[in-house]
């Protein structure tokens, strides 16, 4: 079974996700991350996790990709598509695209 991801709006193959060459999470590591447990199919301390992310995103002043409600759903479906009893779901989410500058948006 390949690996199933969700990148820019879209459930995708792993070997099919691609960013974009000027993302500034690739360019510049300008993102974020939270790395979530799964246990038995389930998050474990979902709320904390979320709300570390939100944090994390008003510090350094980018809006969330989605609402919580919205990114819980995508992580849960993504557990669901790639059969996942007990693991680690990566979340990252990065500027996004931008021009090639090295200054603070």
């Amino acid at each position: 079974m390949s690996r199933i991801i969700y990148v820019n709006g879209s459930y995708k193959p792993h070997a099919d996700a691609a960013i974009h060459a000027e993302d500034r999470g690739f360019q510049f590591a300008d993102s974020i991350y939270e790395v979530i447990e799964v246990l038995g199919g389930k998050l474990v301390d979902a709320t904390r996790h979320m709300t570390r992310l939100a944090r994390s995103l008003r510090e350094l002043h980018m809006p969330p990709p989605m609402s919580d409600a919205a990114l819980l759903h995508v992580i849960t479906r993504t557990i669901k598509l790639n059969r996942v009893r007990d693991g680690l779901v990566y979340v990252q989410v990065s500027r996004g695209e931008g021009r090639r500058d090295f200054a603070f948006p």
